[in-house]
């Protein structure tokens, strides 16, 4: 391109010098001459031919002139394209430097380009390999997953919560009105092929195992909450008539609240075998061993019940029922008379007359008669209305020992509608190990000889319906007549008037609102069957009642003994929801 520009200008600069030279060839003017004197004047012809060689002169001057022309337009046109050339040539060159840095730019993206590739392909290896990985992890952690799902999938959640409303009322003592809650909350289910095992907190007293309830009180401070359950059942697939659990377990016997409240999960071991028949008039016959421990001791010999129960399930039509003979043992049981502070959940301590408070939740020492008011002392939640002695030392222990024999007797009878089935439960106790003669409350706790062995008990409960699905409804009537020492105080129903020496009436409805929420109302009425007795509750009112006419300790519901006490009612409102 450069050779070109460098041609066109040469032939502009020639065509330049040769309009020049013709230019001053043909515009010159003529030089003066000096010449002779001049001849004579010229002839006619002469200035014709002179005429005519002017005008010769000037076309061919008009025609050097358009040559000219023609030469200075040739000119014009060369410098034009000499310029254009030149513009053209810049710009080539900028093209030129910009191809060139276009050129060493795309070999640079070009190079970028090809050491992106090798990272890409070296994080595409790792991607490969991170994906291999992941993957694995991802199947290693559904299978964990499945696994956990499988062993969740073995497992229930069980409890509920109930809140209920309570009032109690007695003739000569104050009303008490309370609000109560309970919530349970257990995990229950397959540990393996052959055992089952489950785990279970509740809220209530650490120091009173016989009930799960929290009042609503204490400036809304945070209630006790502990463990309830935890047992390990084995029951093999190859022998399903074997179970053997061990632990702090659910009652496993047919039983009722006589012999051990509702609430109170034993401690301990128990051995079943049961055999189902699906034909005949025999169904079920179930034999079972058990031993609770209630009484380690470190510097002496330690309290347990050995028990044993065969159980007989049998059917004709309609009618089904289970009949059952459990007999319990209890060992040394005079180590509930001297229990810990912490066993009872003592508020106060000391000696004498002298006490001190203390931090703790419970019912503390059942301080009655001679028993002592702090801790060691007796253990009984809900009153000791069992007979006692203090020995020569000072020593507490009860009168009776305890050998308990329970025959129970549970009907079920269908009727024309599968949601009123109705249900009869009987009951007769005896403390085959009860004193021949009970203890007076006079001055002295004298032996009462004329009155027998107080080791009975004789119960009742009639109901109709069930509450099983939504809208079931069940009505029911209880009687229990239960002598003083015919069970352990301590551990008996703690929503009866007393725990023994009482005489008790319940009423009850149910209805059920969801498949999972229950309203039910109950209606306790009893009073204390012998008010000569020894330790009996009208003498120390185990509810706590402020009471116009103390007798005793200024919390008596009569004025003197042997009057009959009036009828303390109780009346309960629940609705629980359960999981």
């Amino acid at each position: 391109m450069k050779a070109s520009s460098g041609w066109v200008g040469g032939v502009a600069v020639a065509l330049m010098f040769s309009v020049i030279s013709i230019a001053q060839t043909a515009t010159a003017p003529a030089k003066k001459r000096h010449t002779k004197p001049v001849a004579p004047a010229a002839t006619q012809e002469d200035v014709q031919s002179l005429r005519d060689l002017v005008q010769s002169q000037q076309k061919q001057i008009e025609t050097q002139s358009q040559q000219v022309q023609q030469l200075q337009d040739q000119l014009h046109q060369v410098l034009d394209a000499v310029q254009q050339a030149n513009a053209n040539s810049q710009k080539s060159q900028a093209g030129l430097e910009q191809a060139q840095a276009a050129a060493a730019q795309a070999q640079q993206r070009a190079d970028d380009a090809n050491r992106s590739a090798g990272e890409a392909s070296s994080a595409a290896a790792s991607a490969t390999s991170a994906t291999g990985l992941l993957e694995k992890q991802t199947k290693d952690e559904q299978a964990q997953l499945k696994n956990f799902q499988t062993a969740l999938g073995r497992f229930r959640l069980t409890g509920d919560v109930r809140v209920r409303g309570e009032n109690y009322m007695q003739t000569g003592i104050e009303d008490r009105n309370r609000a109560r809650i309970r919530v349970r909350l257990g995990l229950d289910g397959q540990l393996s092929q052959d055992f089952v095992g489950g785990i279970a907190i509740a809220t209530g007293s650490l120091g009173d195992p016989t009930t799960t309830n929290e009042t609503l009180t204490n400036a809304f401070d945070r209630k006790t909450i502990g463990l309830d359950r935890g047992y390990i059942t084995y029951n093999p697939v190859a022998h399903s008539w074997l179970s053997l659990t061990g632990g702090k377990f659910q009652y496993l016997w047919q039983r009722t609240s006589v012999t051990g409240d509702p609430d109170l999960n034993p401690e301990g071991f128990d051995q079943k075998v049961s055999f189902d028949s699906k034909h005949g008039f025999f169904r079920n016959v179930t034999l079972q061993a058990l031993e609770l421990l209630y009484g380690e001791s470190s510097t002496g010999q330690d309290s347990y019940v050995l028990g044993a129960q065969a159980q007989a399930t049998f059917q004709a039509g309609p009618w089904t029922a289970t009949a059952s003979f459990l007999n319990q043992h209890w060992n040394r049981p005079d180590a509930l008379l001297a229990a810990s502070a912490f066993a009872v959940q003592a508020t106060t301590t000391g000696s004498g007359t002298t006490s001190y408070p203390i931090s703790g939740e419970g019912p503390g020492c059942s301080a009655v008669g001679n028993l002592s008011k702090f801790a060691p002392c007796a253990f009984a939640p809900n009153g000791m209305t069992n007979a006692t002695y203090l020995d020569i030392a000072g020593k507490a222990h009860f009168y009776s020992g305890f050998d308990i024999a329970d025959f129970i007797l549970n009907n079920t009878l269908k009727t024309g509608s599968s949601r009123l089935p109705i249900n009869l439960l009987l009951e007769f106790e005896d403390n085959l190990d009860a004193a021949a003669h009970p203890l007076s409350a006079a001055t002295g706790n004298p032996v009462l000889a004329n009155v027998g062995s107080q080791n009975k008990e004789y119960g009742g409960d009639i109901s109709i319906g069930q509450t099983k699905t939504k809208n079931d409804v069940q009505f029911g009537y209880s009687w229990y007549r239960q002598e003083q020492d015919s069970v352990l105080a301590s551990i008996a129903e703690s929503d009866q008037r007393a725990p023994t020496n009482v005489i008790q009436n319940k009423v009850y409805g149910s209805w059920k609102v969801r498949s999972n929420t229950l309203a039910s109302v109950t209606w306790w009425y009893g009073r204390t069957l012998n008010t000569n007795l020894e330790n009996n509750a009208a003498l120390y009112n185990n509810w706590g009642g402020a009471v116009s006419n103390a007798f005793v300790t200024g919390k008596s519901t009569i004025s003197a003994p042997g009057l009959q006490e009036p009828w303390l009612s109780r009346l309960q409102f629940d609705l629980i929801y359960t999981y």
